[in-house]
């Protein structure tokens, strides 16, 4: 048993999408988030600068004894992943490798489309994994860019998300794709608004796949937490935290949480 808690960052809001599953599948577990607001965006960062970044920020989680770190950004994932792994002397995951196989385990998926940052689509990271496992099926990226920012404005439900949304990914529906990978974070929070643009499409959230892999790595290794109440959660913005604090009450009704400013240096 390890009562240590588990590291995860974004670069912003979504990384709540990927917190609300560990909450509903691992509630024991104590987990201390950062939000990288004072950074965002991170999909128009160059690869090296976003490297940079959650380096920086698995240094901080490493001060809190984390004993896992997840990067619950995809863009994060396609820029540091080996070099986390390779710098931090504790598990690192990302989200993109998690989502690539869940994506393949659907019963029709000959045709995938993904959606995600800018900074995600040009590292081509879910194409690249995907024909890594499969390389017989189709898969069509579109960035979306204007669909992270609806979500950090907290205007999920509104008119204006479904038309952001109409217009970043209709391409989906001319290409009828099978399954579409919301390779972003923020992007589950805008599933209704998908599914009315893509009726009768699967939608594959790297999330839940990710808490997946973190359960079984820590239950193969005994580090699952011994504590049989909830876990406490702590999250940390490097911007506004009320933004972050609106965003947590909002997705994660009913949790008990601390939110706070943190100051993490970009270099």
């Amino acid at each position: 048993m390890d009562n240590r808690p588990i590291g995860v960052m974004d670069s912003g809001l979504g990384g709540l999408s990927v917190i609300r599953i560990f909450r509903e599948q691992m509630p024991n577990e104590s987990i201390v988030f950062v939000g990288d607001q004072g950074h965002f965006p991170y999909g128009t960062r160059t690869q090296e600068n976003v490297c940079q970044l959650a380096l920086n920020i698995g240094k901080y989680l490493m001060t809190h004894d984390i004993k896992m770190m997840v990067i619950a950004c995809n863009t994060a994932t396609a820029a540091s992943l080996p070099t986390l792994q390779k710098e931090l002397p504790i598990p690192v995951i990302g989200v993109i490798k998690p989502g690539a196989e869940a994506a393949l385990e659907q019963p029709k998926h000959d045709r995938i489309g993904v959606t995600a940052t800018e900074g995600t689509i040009k590292a081509g990271a879910y194409p690249k994994t995907i024909h890594e496992l499969n390389p017989n099926v189709t898969v069509i990226p579109k960035a979306a860019q204007p669909m992270v920012s609806v979500v950090e404005h907290n205007e999920v439900g509104t008119p204006k998300a479904q038309e952001v949304v109409n217009q970043e990914l209709s391409i989906f529906k001319d290409k009828q794709v099978d399954v579409l990978v919301l390779g972003c974070t923020h992007f589950p929070f805008l599933s209704k608004e998908i599914s009315n643009l893509l009726p009768g499409v699967k939608l594959v959230d790297p999330a839940l796949e990710t808490v997946k892999t973190a359960k079984k790595m820590l239950a193969d290794s005994d580090q699952l937490t011994g504590n049989d109440q909830p876990g406490e959660m702590k999250l940390y913005s490097t911007g506004n935290f009320k933004d972050l604090q609106t965003g947590a009450e909002k997705w994660l009704p009913g949790d008990h949480f601390t939110c706070e400013h943190v100051d993490i240096p970009e270099d």
